[in-house]
């Protein structure tokens, strides 16, 4: 089974030629000439946008499960994904199938060759080519990189913006600064939209309402939900997503929906969204898994630690990251006094190593240890010397590192 699902992403990879290029290269015009020549497929239907730094897939997953409640027929666009191209591309009733997706790339071939487009913009082709196909009345689309020149944003009517937090990350592509980056992200603000946010950096706010003035459009701050909402994904920071979400889903009001509470506080504690802490078992030992991959989330996952029984005894990270991730300071924002950082490769990544991360921060040189795999790591940590107790066990550090684990069957989710 799992050589056959392989096989089939190999064969939807060859239907991308720019795939092999490896290199992110926004520009927002192919993609709009492409879905001209494609008959501009579902131009009339309007979509929630979200973009942010961390939390979009998050925001997403809670507007599929309560749109689903709803009975509001709408297509879904995210990314990355884990293990299978298919996981970005669905609707309320079900995930897009392995022949379906090759079928539309086929089918698009001309125009994804004719106008060079990148893997990402062929999906999102190819999404609302599908979505059109699917007859939706609605639509959401997580951005993937910024958003200015994001291929979402090449969809003519995205009249909700939902903005997740935002931090520093993709500084190549986005800047160096706070305001740069905002500013690239907040350029999806279209004339008379509704912009819906989560609480952010004071500099990150000032920026937002500076171009929701300069389009005319409505800015609503969000606090964070209360206790009383359950919420199926674990975690203090799902309650600014869910906000955003829930006031998203508000707003849809405006274009004659009608949104009951009842049924979005269904869909918000149903909702699901694979990586995003959530526990596992290896050896039938219990641990984590988690996509932060940048210093923003690693800050929050540091703060959800506070309220993990034992926290203080120490954690162990098993963290596999990226070469053009900022190492160092993921780490600064993780490592407390008794903690211990396993440095890993990511398989097929070029990845930081034990050294290179102690040039920057000697500070934790005596808390990183180097091991050549996952595997090796938890073997250590779960060892006869650790038996006396169970110690906490995170993995994360990229969302590859983890789609890898779940591909491999290294891992089992776990209901407790």
């Amino acid at each position: 089974m799992q050589k056959n699902k392989n096989h089939i992403n190999k064969d939807i990879e060859r239907l991308m030629p720019a795939l092999q290029e490896k290199r992110v290269d926004l520009n927002l015009k192919r993609v709009q000439i492409a879905l001209k020549e494609m008959g501009e497929p579902c131009k009339r239907i309007p979509a929630i946008q979200i973009a942010g730094t961390n939390g979009k897939g998050s925001i997403a997953s809670f507007l599929k499960a309560s749109l689903q409640y709803l009975g509001i027929n709408a297509g879904i666009a995210t990314s990355p994904h884990l293990v299978s191209w298919c996981e970005r591309i669905c609707t309320t009733q079900d995930v897009i199938s392995e022949d379906e997706l090759k079928s539309i790339l086929i089918k698009l071939q001309p125009f994804i060759k004719k106008n060079h487009l990148t893997p990402f913009e062929s999906l999102i082709a190819a999404s609302l080519d599908y979505f059109n196909s699917k007859k939706v009345d609605l639509i959401v689309l997580e951005v993937g990189l910024g958003g200015r020149l994001d291929a979402t944003t090449a969809h003519p009517y995205r009249p909700i913006i939902a903005m997740a937090g935002i931090g520093l990350d993709h500084c190549e592509y986005l800047g160096n600064s706070l305001t740069a980056i905002t500013k690239e992200k907040a350029s999806i603000i279209g004339e008379n939209s509704i912009v819906i946010s989560a609480q952010q950096h004071p500099e990150v706010e000032e920026v937002l309402r500076d171009e929701v003035a300069k389009k005319n459009a409505s800015l609503h701050f969000v606090p964070p939900l209360s206790t009383k909402w359950i919420l199926g994904l674990p975690g203090e920071i799902q309650t600014h997503n869910a906000a955003v979400a829930k006031r998203a889903l508000e707003a849809l009001k405006h274009f004659g929906w009608t949104i009951d509470e009842s049924k979005v506080k269904e869909g918000f504690a149903n909702a699901s969204w694979p990586g995003r802490f959530q526990r596992v078992t290896w050896n039938n030992f219990s641990i984590f898994i988690d996509c932060a991959h940048n210093p923003h989330a690693a800050n929050q996952l540091s703060k959800e630690r506070e309220g993990w029984e034992g926290h203080e005894l120490g954690v162990n990270w098993i963290l596999g990251i990226q070469t053009h991730k900022d190492a160092p300071k993921i780490i600064s924002s993780l490592l407390k006094q008794n903690d211990l950082a396993w440095i890993t490769p990511i398989p097929g990544a070029l990845s930081w190593k034990r050294e290179e991360i102690s040039a920057i921060s000697p500070n934790h040189l005596k808390q990183m240890i180097e091991v050549e795999s996952v595997e090796d790591a938890l073997s250590m940590i779960f060892g006869k010397e650790h038996d006396h107790h169970t110690p906490i066990t995170v993995i994360t550090g990229s969302i590859y590192l983890i789609g890898d684990l779940i591909e491999r069957q290294v891992i089992n989710f776990s209901k407790n």
